[in-house]
């Protein structure tokens, strides 16, 4: 009896170690798309054999890095906002409209309108954009909103590709916006502020090149909205998700955000 049980104890034994032993882990590698600081380095994820868990991660680790964060509103449902960025945009601007508009429920996707993906931003932080400017081109948007950043915005003025977005918006009466050096620089530029009285980074060079500059923090002109710098940029975003989702919906959010209005 004693003997039996020995051979069963060591046979479970043996099976356990050959389990263990077949387990290895995967390495996944960082997304080419992105050519951050860490390319290269790999990420340690063991991924455990016929588990629902491995096959949800494993359906995604060909996922690129992105800044957008994602929602529970149904992609159906989302209003689509495009954020085009540059070499030397303003980072707190950038992120301040993209995680606040993500909130709101809608899909937030990032362009760059220069060659590469990567954009390093005007205080030094590497942002990786979702998708060109070229591609973004080729879809519609409930609105795009510009950061500022010098001389970001000068990058963005120069891309005849968002200007034409921009101008296009204008023409469907779509909600477009800007905030700090990029009401001037851009909207100014190119005939896109609705008449007098918008505002942007309370500079005389900015200030200067605009009708009847507004200091207002936030200023909105129909479909147009502007606003004046990193300081100013969570009311901006808020504002822009008030237009898309109503007053009571940003009230919310901006309360969450312990933001006062």
């Amino acid at each position: 009896m004693v003997i039996a049980r020995v051979l069963i104890l060591t046979t479970l034994l043996s099976r356990t170690s050959t389990r263990v032993q077949s387990f290895s882990p995967i390495f996944v590698k960082a997304p080419a798309a992105c050519k951050l600081d860490f390319q290269g380095q790999q990420i340690r994820r063991p991924l455990f054999p016929n588990s629902s868990v491995a096959s949800a991660v494993s359906a995604n680790t060909s996922s690129s890095i992105r800044m957008t964060s994602s929602s529970s509103t149904s992609t159906d449902e989302k209003k689509r906002v495009l954020v085009p960025i540059a070499e030397d945009s303003e980072e707190i601007e950038t992120s301040s409209i993209t995680d606040v508009l993500t909130r709101f429920g809608a899909d937030v996707v990032v362009a760059s309108v220069m060659p590469e993906l990567v954009c390093k931003m005007s205080r030094g932080l590497k942002i990786c954009a979702d998708i060109t400017i070229e591609e973004a081109s080729k879809e519609e948007w409930d609105l795009i909103a510009l950061p500022g950043g010098m001389p970001g915005a000068n990058h963005l003025r120069d891309s005849s590709t968002l200007v034409e977005m921009l101008k296009r918006q204008q023409e469907q009466n779509k909600l477009y916006g800007a905030v700090c050096a990029a009401p001037a620089v851009v909207l100014q530029t190119h005939g896109l502020l609705v008449g007098s009285g918008a505002t942007c980074y309370p500079a005389p060079p900015f200030r200067s090149t605009m009708t009847n500059p507004s200091d207002d923090k936030v200023v909105v002109q129909g479909n147009v909205v502007t606003s004046q710098g990193p300081g100013t940029s969570l009311l901006f975003a808020l504002s822009l998700g008030e237009q898309m989702y109503g007053k009571e919906e940003a009230d919310k959010i901006a309360r969450e955000l312990l933001v006062k209005r």
